[in-house]
């Protein structure tokens, strides 16, 4: 009998350690009165099999409460000027905004999808669009860039009522560009050009610099002390971007804190890539762990009747 009870127990730890997170566990359970309810946008192109994969991906329950839209096409050259209006767009995002001084966060829920752009470089272009204090979830279905999901985030500021400056939401498309082409082209880690930006605005903020020369600078200053080494044309897309944003007047000390933030985020993540020599180690020990306990599952199923 104690061996059975023993078998009972030893199944049920088994079966809770592969129950997933509940619902409740995150932020979505609650509403913000002030705000209302979380806004999800998805993009055109989803088939509704692929929308119901989003909202599970999203942590959608049934019965979640949230305002539904859809990014178009058209959403797409109005937000982005210069974009194609028969692009297709999968990615899709909830935003649910909180309170001032709580930063904004974001979380791309399918990173296996999302091949192109980070958490940290949705956050640098957020922050330069002018969006601050909120959550912002990223899915998408199949494998994308991710950059249609920025429409998708314009749009629910906009149908919310509150307005982003367009130009400044096109300069955040044109960062996000950058960032990632440089991702790509130079061979630099992904969060390395996160931290490089970053740290640009940083310096943008603290010295105002009122020519772009002293942009060029600052851009060639971070590169060294960062020592990220690029190509002239890498270096002259980094100083056109700084300066369009120096001509439009983007008050970085109101996003000093997110910014501040945002580097030690991008830190972090940095340190657990290179770092963690032992994640090896760990992942072996814990299938080693679990192969023991379901051999001892059955060994003791076999005492039992043996």
């Amino acid at each position: 009998m104690k061996k059975l009870i023993g078998i009972i127990l030893l199944c049920s730890l088994m079966v809770s350690g592969l129950q997933p997170a509940s619902a409740a566990d995150n932020d979505k359970a609650s509403i913000n009165e002030k705000f209302g309810l979380p806004i999800v946008v998805y993009g055109e192109t989803l088939s509704s099999q692929q929308k119901k994969e989003v909202q599970k991906q999203l942590g959608m329950d049934e019965g979640t409460e949230v305002e539904e839209f859809t990014a178009t096409g058209e959403d797409l050259v109005k937000y982005i000027d210069g974009e194609n209006r028969n692009a297709r767009m999968f990615s899709s995002a909830m935003i649910t905004r909180k309170e001032k001084g709580e930063g904004l966060k974001v979380n791309i829920v399918t990173p296996e999808n999302i091949t192109e752009v980070t958490n940290s470089m949705y956050s640098n272009a957020l922050l330069t669009a002018g969006v601050e204090n909120a959550v912002v979830d990223v899915a998408s279905p199949i494998k994308v860039s991710g950059h249609s999901a920025l429409v998708g985030i314009y749009k629910a500021y906009d149908v919310s009522g509150e307005k982003l400056d367009t130009v400044r939401m096109e300069v955040a498309n044109e960062e996000l560009s950058v960032a990632t082409e440089l991702a790509k082209e130079s061979g630099i880690d992904k969060e390395e050009v996160s931290k490089l930006l970053t740290e640009i605005k940083k310096e943008i903020a603290e010295q105002d610099p009122a020519t772009k020369e002293e942009v060029e600078k600052i851009v060639e200053d971070k590169l060294q002390s960062l020592n990220i080494e690029l190509s002239p044309e890498d270096r002259q897309l980094l100083i056109d971007l700084f300066e369009k944003m120096r001509s439009l007047d983007i008050n970085f000390d109101n996003v000093q804190q997110q910014l501040d933030d945002l580097t030690k985020d991008i830190q972090t993540t940095i340190k657990e890539i290179v770092n963690d020599e032992g994640f090896g180690q760990k992942v072996s020990d814990f299938f080693t762990g679990l192969l023991e306990a379901i051999g001892n599952f059955f060994k003791s199923i076999k005492n039992l009747f043996g």
